[in-house]
């Protein structure tokens, strides 16, 4: 699937794409994960990358958080695809697409993510490695996972 990415500030998404983000976000982390405060302060400090289809419908989206924000390093959450952009490649086009706006932004910087445990052969694809044992955040396994600028 092709995507058109938009990488804004979130200042700078206005009211339709911010609305479009939260309305993918709570379907599939509220309604089909379950139940936790999704947006929060780390969002008016991050960076959002969307990913839209051909018709204009959002398909994906990641928020790169800024450094010192939640880690040291920059760090990509919220990562999201609509379940119609699921097994297509848009989650590793998506993520790749984050990873090098990360390294224009922040060149040579390492990325951490807090990646749903059962998703951690995915980023390990990416190139992340774990750093943490498993924890639980919103009731879910995750585990932290760093990448290294080569």
């Amino acid at each position: 699937m092709a995507m058109r990415w938009v990488w804004d500030r979130f200042d700078d998404l206005g009211v339709h794409a911010l609305h479009d983000t939260l309305a993918l976000r709570c379907k599939v982390f509220i309604l089909e994960q379950g139940p936790y405060q999704d947006p929060d302060g780390a969002d008016k400090q991050s960076w959002h990358l969307l990913g839209y289809d051909d018709a204009g419908a959002l398909m994906a989206s990641l928020r790169v958080v800024d450094p010192g924000v939640n880690y040291p390093e920059p760090s990509i959450g919220r990562v999201v695809t609509a379940k119609e952009a699921r097994g297509n490649g848009s989650g590793r086009a998506l993520m790749v697409e984050g990873m090098a706006r990360c390294q224009q932004a922040w060149p040579g910087r390492s990325v951490r993510i807090s990646a749903q445990a059962h998703l951690q052969r995915f980023y390990g694809s990416l190139g992340f490695v774990p750093v943490s044992d498993e924890y639980l955040e919103d009731d879910i396994p995750h585990i932290e996972m760093l990448w290294s600028a080569p």
